[in-house]
């Protein structure tokens, strides 16, 4: 394959996209390397290749690499270039687990509290994330989960109608959406993305925090094959819950 050949590929990806030009160009090039026209370790066209390439400003084209630097998708060395991350080490260092048998494994009691379970319209990030068109049908879901009565996370989904035609008629006080989803639309592939947040007040009254507790923030997007089926938001209370992992050498 030649060099333009994938820029042409890039260019194309951009122009049917409808949200924001920096989004499409960021989804363009996730599209990219989950293709495998980038592959891991690859050098990818510089800011002045993918400027002339895509007829975008040089600050459309800097904001998106960094946003995708930083979501861990590209590695940036200065004075040398910009290159394909190593996907796969991210995926293992946090696995997708039901908090209720986390909770249970513990010898701790589980019960959940369903704030909202409804139909809405996509929004332009929301329509990006999906792949769909803004104003889209996505159905939401959200729930605190306690730990022995206490609130250990505020669980914020969206979830594919396509995947999940029924997921509204779900009675989510017997089960969880993670055990649901995981039995009509199984994990294939996912994203994670962790940040330190304070809550707004309406996550403070359902978390059971004040202002000044630090929360964890997990952005998680989740695909069965080449769909996506969910992208939900787990905000944890920072004093009652942490997020672990573990890793070996290859």
């Amino acid at each position: 394959m030649s060099e333009l050949q994938p820029l042409e590929q890039l260019r194309s990806a951009i122009s049917d996209l409808p949200a924001p030009i920096y989004l499409r160009v960021k989804q363009a090039i996730v599209s990219q390397i989950r293709s495998g026209v980038w592959q891991p370790r690859q050098r990818v066209p510089s800011e002045t290749e993918l400027v002339n390439a895509l007829n975008v400003s040089r600050m459309t084209i800097n904001r998106a690499l960094r946003e995708l630097t930083a979501e861990g998708w590209l590695v940036r060395m200065q004075g040398v270039g910009t290159f394909v991350a190593e996907l796969k080490g991210h995926t293992a260092m946090l696995e997708v687990r039901s908090i209720a048998e986390e909770i249970a494994a513990r010898g701790h009691r589980y019960r959940n509290y369903v704030v909202a379970l409804e139909e809405m319209a996509a929004s332009e990030e929301l329509a990006l994330a999906f792949s769909v068109r803004p104003g889209d049908a996505l159905f939401y879901s959200q729930m605190v989960h306690y730990d022995n009565d206490q609130p250990v996370q505020l669980e914020s989904r969206y979830v594919n109608p396509s995947l999940a035609a029924d997921y509204l008629r779900q009675d989510f006080r017997l089960f969880t959406p993670h055990h649901y989803l995981s039995q009509i639309a199984p994990l294939t592939a996912g994203e994670h993305v962790v940040e330190a947040v304070l809550a707004d007040k309406t996550q403070q009254t359902l978390l059971e925090v004040n202002d000044r507790q630090p929360c964890l923030l997990v952005n998680r997007r989740t695909w069965h094959h080449s769909q996506v089926v969910t992208v939900a938001r787990l905000l944890y209370p920072g004093s009652r819950y942490q997020l672990t992992g573990s890793f070996t050498g290859q």
